[in-house]
């Protein structure tokens, strides 16, 4: 009997031995790890909260989120310009409190996860000016943002995001931009034609929502450009992302770490939204691919078609390097885009000087012409309008990068796995860079351009910072001149009553409940 049994008593081991291997396992990867990560910088005279087992510094977060959060009215109350108050003390009043304990660089953690946060300008320049592929984009977002980003240009690293980037940024260049003007005036038309009936049905005068439309408005856009479609035939994808956008915004970073592997109803609703927006782009890419034979379509969807075959990577099939760059354009195509559009609406309504400057620039500029390419660059009071606007409300709340490898930034020895993140609010807003009316919205300190609007020019970064800035970023800036011509030349406008002041943060920071405005016609 005694030779029959022993591998039963090894079987009934197994469990326990298995569950502890586990347990310190978890242990090392959850504490240890980052532990280790913390100490490295913690040497080096970094500073920050001090974390607690498996949430970091999320709990207090959480605390300083619902006793140090400002109201809207409470920000507003004493401020001169109540629409360009910073919003930071509202969304993320924890880093406005770290910042003034810690300085301009401090660590902190969410869960295992080890973030130095920095607005310093000289750390930011060093950030700007590193060209290696050590530092990229974080990990985590790879994970937590799959659904809406996958391994697209927006999250990738190396010699993926080399070859995706050498694919996309030559279809953003100003020369084929340029070639799309006509495209942008057709595809804002229908808004135009629509809000001219709603006031003309009203006396001439009327409230209307401006969201939407400028949604539709981007999305035609980029469906037309890029896509060679229109909304109408990538209306249900640009409607599932915009869903999907805000599930995922739900899962804030205030999170339970791990919740999004759990098959709660916003993960299953998540999870829906993903299938069947990757069903839907395979089906425009299937049916662009059959055309395109026939009509020789040369557009960002035919190169991101041809980019998937030239290369093949382990980290990525070509099915889903279609998929993922093309749920990126999407959604940073058309949502950044419309939300920009939408604060520069309710900027230019709430100080009429600046609509009237820049409506009587555009008066000049066109003699009642048709807009052609060349007014645009004579634009200079719509130019700052935009500038500014990004400035106050930058489309990405942060830029958000991490170290690869161990690596240096200035005088910091960074570890490998260290997150690094600027809060971009911050960095607008800093009083020593951008003079003591930093919190008001003043289109004019941008005349001279950005190096006379800010003294460390590289920390104004609405499209990113060095070489992750945004490889599409003309497009945005075109369109956005276009479709503020075309309403500054047929409409005055302001705030309506009903408008509430609540920027809200869903990915993106976007007016919390609209921009509702009251249209003129101005003939």
């Amino acid at each position: 009997m005694e030779l029959v049994f022993p591998p039963l008593r090894w079987l009934i081991l197994l469990p326990p031995v298995f569950l502890c291997v586990l347990l310190s396992y978890l242990y090392a990867i959850l504490w240890l790890r980052p532990e280790r990560l913390r100490e490295k910088l913690w040497s080096q005279g970094v500073k920050g909260p001090k974390p607690s087992f498996l949430f970091g510094n999320i709990v207090e977060m959480r605390r300083i989120q619902k006793e140090l959060a400002m109201s809207v009215q409470e920000l507003q109350a004493g401020t001169t310009d109540k629409f360009s108050s910073d919003y930071t003390a509202t969304l993320f009043p924890y880093f406005l409190h770290w910042s003034r304990i810690y300085g301009s660089i401090f660590l902190y953690s969410t869960g295992s996860i080890q973030v130095l946060n920095m607005t310093d300008p000289d750390m930011v320049k060093e950030l700007a000016n590193f060209k290696s592929f050590d530092i990229g984009r974080p990990l985590f977002l790879q994970k937590e943002r799959r659904a809406l980003l996958g391994m697209g240009i927006l999250t990738s690293n190396g010699e993926l995001w080399a070859h995706q980037r050498k694919v996309i940024a030559p279809e953003f260049f100003m020369d084929k931009v340029k070639g799309m003007l006509h495209v942008m005036v057709e595809a804002a038309m229908p808004m135009l034609t629509s809000w001219e009936n709603i006031t003309g049905k009203k006396g001439g005068s009327a409230e209307i929502v401006v969201d939407e439309s400028l949604r539709n408005f981007s999305a035609d856009v980029i469906s037309r450009t890029s896509f060679g479609s229109n909304f109408a035939a990538g209306k249900e994808i640009f409607n599932k992302i915009r869903q999907l956008q805000i599930a995922m915004a739900e899962q804030s970073m205030l999170g339970v770490p791990g919740v999004r592997y759990l098959p709660t109803k916003t993960n299953r609703e998540i999870w829906s939204l993903d299938r069947s927006i990757r069903r839907l782009i395979l089906n425009v890419a299937l049916k662009h691919e059959q055309d395109s034979v026939a009509l020789s379509t040369k557009d960002l969807l035919h190169s991101i078609i041809k980019g998937a075959k030239a290369r093949h990577f382990a980290s990525q099939t070509p099915e889903d390097f279609i998929i993922d760059n093309c749920k990126n354009i999407y959604f940073a195509g058309h949502e950044t885009t419309s939300t920009t559009a939408a604060w520069c609406l309710m900027l230019l309504a709430s100080h009429p000087e600046w609509q009237s400057r820049a409506r009587t620039e555009l008066l000049d500029v066109c003699q009642g012409k048709p807009i052609e390419f060349d007014m645009l660059r004579k634009f200079k009071m719509i130019t700052m309008v935009i500038q500014e606007t990004l400035r106050l409300y930058p489309p990405a709340a942060f830029v958000a990068r991490e170290a690869l490898n161990d690596l240096k930034l200035g005088s910091l020895n960074i570890p490998k796995g260290t997150n690094i993140r600027i809060p971009v609010a911050l960095a607008h807003r800093d009083p020593v860079l951008w003079g003591p009316n930093s919190d008001r919205f003043d289109p004019g300190r941008f005349a001279n351009g950005i190096a006379g609007a800010c003294k460390a020019p590289h920390m104004y970064m609405p499209f990113g910072v060095g070489a992750r800035t945004c490889a599409g970023q003309n497009l945005p800036m075109v369109e956005l001149k276009v479709v503020l011509s075309l309403l500054l030349s047929k409409f005055e406008f302001a705030l309506s009553p009903n408008y509430v002041h609540c920027p809200a943060f869903r990915l993106t920071i976007e007016p919390g409940n609209g921009v509702p405005l009251i249209f003129q016609k101005l003939y």
